[in-house]
């Protein structure tokens, strides 16, 4: 007789937590947080924090229509929530993590669109974007991978 014990059988059927869902869960934490201060900061005008802006920038931020500003909100905000719901290996963190991919693309959308600072339309400023959202692409993909293998519940 076997002496050695089934991990699935001690923990009723729930998978072990796998080491990388904490580094991808704390990392994305991080990431993510740094969006909702930049949003905060800015939806509340910040001075300390907005005093790097030129006048046109600030301008720009101030002047979003709403429709925009609740897009934004919806990238960053379901960006950081889904990080959280990663952390307390949460099935709704896929839900989350949509969210802020509709938010981004709406975003996107809107800078698209919208009379830009030649200031904000550099190819940093592109390339950031694009980070961003490869990193909401992979934290979608990563959190469905992890709810099919049952980590997530």
């Amino acid at each position: 007789m076997s002496t050695t014990t089934d991990p699935l059988v001690e923990n009723k059927g729930k998978p072990d937590t796998p080491w990388h869902l904490w580094v991808v869960g704390v990392i994305a934490t991080l990431w993510n947080s740094g969006g909702a201060l930049d949003y905060t900061m800015t939806q509340t005008r910040n001075e300390s924090y907005m005093s790097g802006f030129t006048p046109e920038q600030l301008e720009y931020f101030y002047s979003f229509p709403a429709w925009a500003d609740g897009v934004w909100a919806l990238g960053v905000w379901g960006a950081f929530i889904g990080s959280l719901l990663i952390l307390l290996r949460s099935r709704h963190a896929i839900t989350a993590f949509g969210i802020s991919l509709v938010g981004l693309i709406g975003s996107f959308l809107y800078q698209m669109t919208a009379d830009m600072p030649p200031s904000l339309s550099t190819p940093g400023i592109w390339i950031f974007t694009a980070v961003i959202a490869l990193s909401i692409i992979f934290l979608l993909w990563y959190t469905r991978a992890m709810a099919g293998k049952g980590v997530l519940r």
